[in-house]
């Protein structure tokens, strides 16, 4: 699910990608919102109660949120300037590498949350979180053509109420209505999957406390580690074939 790009797509695998990944996000939001107070994947939410730390006239909490919602562009900048170079490279899985990127980031904060006190990591840990969110997005919506989106959740429940029109409305259309229904389960499933990770995520922590961004980099790294593997053999062969017609 995060090797196949273009046509080679299909819709079971960006159902697969959408539930795996919707239920990371879904984990960490809640996690982190349990953690720190702060949601990092809802920049709809962030940019709202930004404007209304403005308008109280609170312009410190206000550059707080400021930062929130850069840190969340920054990361989606840098896993899409990531996935351009790896492209031009010819990088086999650069889209596995990148999911990779994010398990090690948020394996390296867990521990960071673990070791030192709350006043060191507090503020560090958001900010992350929130450029981690961006990361993930950035690659999900690049690698799927913008069909996968795990953290928004807004422009996804969108989709789902114009689905709904248009299967009530009657699409005379079966392959517009094959197509509109694939949809509808896609976007119902990436929802679903992030309440789910949500719920488990703010369970988790209230159980196990900051281990439970561990265990997210876990599944992250079981998620991203063999598709790497395998197209890096892909890449491998390609090039012994490549080096073999040329000599």
């Amino acid at each position: 699910m995060l090797i196949h790009v273009g046509d080679d797509r299909t819709i079971a695998i960006d159902l697969r990608l959408a539930i795996c990944l919707a239920a990371v996000a879904g984990a960490i939001n809640a996690a982190g919102f349990r953690s720190l107070g702060y949601f990092s994947a809802n920049m709809t939410g962030n940019v709202s109660v930004l404007s209304d730390e403005l308008a109280q006239g609170l312009p410190w909490l206000a550059f707080w949120l400021v930062c929130l919602v850069a840190f969340y562009i920054f990361g989606s900048f840098t896993s899409a300037l990531l996935i351009e170079f790896g492209r031009k490279k010819q990088i086999h899985g650069i889209y596995a590498y990148s999911i990779l990127l994010e398990s090690g980031l948020l394996a390296f904060l867990a521990i960071a949350e673990l070791l030192f006190p709350r006043p060191v990591t507090g503020s560090i840990m958001v900010l992350s979180l929130s450029f981690i969110m961006g990361l993930q997005n950035a690659a999900t919506t690049r690698i799927s053509g913008a069909r996968v989106r795990t953290t928004h959740v807004s422009g996804i429940a969108t989709d789902i109420g114009i689905e709904i029109a248009v299967l009530l409305a009657g699409a005379r259309d079966n392959d517009r209505r094959s197509v509109v229904v694939s949809r509808f389960k896609l976007h119902a499933a990436t929802i679903l999957a992030f309440l789910a990770g949500g719920v488990a995520g703010a369970f988790a922590y209230g159980v196990v406390g900051a281990w439970v961004f561990v265990a997210v980099a876990v599944v992250l790294f079981i998620i991203a580690a063999p598709e790497a593997r395998r197209s890096y053999v892909f890449g491998r062969r390609l090039a012994l074939d490549s080096n073999a017609k040329n000599g």
